[in-house]
């Protein structure tokens, strides 16, 4: 992508000097008659405006289509989330587990790995493997304060990725393949 913004930011270059000494030379040639220099200085002043606002427009087209992209992610991410409270709220209300919400709280670990940041895969970690713990008898019958406690801290890396907080740890590719291959294999546990 740059090499090709190069590529046209060296070819606007090329014609905007060469347009210019051409336009240099007509004035040159007809300084005999001033009213063709002023049409000449005219066609200047057009052409330099005319590329100033295309350089414009471009960089601003580029900053509209980034801030959509942008948008639609942050609606994809806080889509994701809320499936996943909702989930686990149906989950916690229920008096057993089903088969169909553990399937889908596999395809939502799926989704989390796809828009999370680093530190909520990595808290998802550490929330699926409570979650394992407590899904043992099928059921958060009385362990309500353990599923809370791990949802909180869940919510708190969630609520620091969507308002885009930093983050203090700077992850590897690596370390985030190794998390997310761990929600994943993990997350497949709550059948057992």
């Amino acid at each position: 992508m740059k090499n090709k913004q190069l590529i046209y930011l060296l070819l606007s270059l090329i014609t905007l000097v060469s347009g210019y000494a051409f336009l240099r030379y007509a004035y040159k040639v007809t300084d005999s008659t001033p009213f063709t220099q002023e049409i000449v200085l005219i066609i200047l002043g057009t052409l330099a405006t005319i590329f100033i606002t295309s350089l414009l427009l471009n960089k601003q087209t580029t900053v509209d289509i980034q801030k959509e992209q942008s948008i639609r992610f942050l609606e994809l991410k806080t889509n994701t989330y809320e499936k996943l409270f909702d989930l686990l709220e149906d989950m916690s209300v229920s008096e057993k587990i089903t088969q169909k919400s553990i399937i889908n709280l596999q395809f939502v670990t799926h989704r989390l790995a796809i828009i999370s940041s680093p530190d909520v895969l990595n808290e998802y970690k550490s929330f699926v493997t409570t979650m394992n713990k407590l899904l043992e008898d099928k059921s958060f019958t009385g362990e309500d304060e353990i599923l809370h406690d791990a949802i909180s801290k869940l919510t708190i890396k969630i609520r620091a990725d969507i308002i885009n907080q930093a983050s203090d740890t700077n992850y590897t590719n690596k370390e985030i393949e190794k998390l997310i291959s761990f929600n994943s294999k993990h997350s497949a546990d709550f059948n057992s």
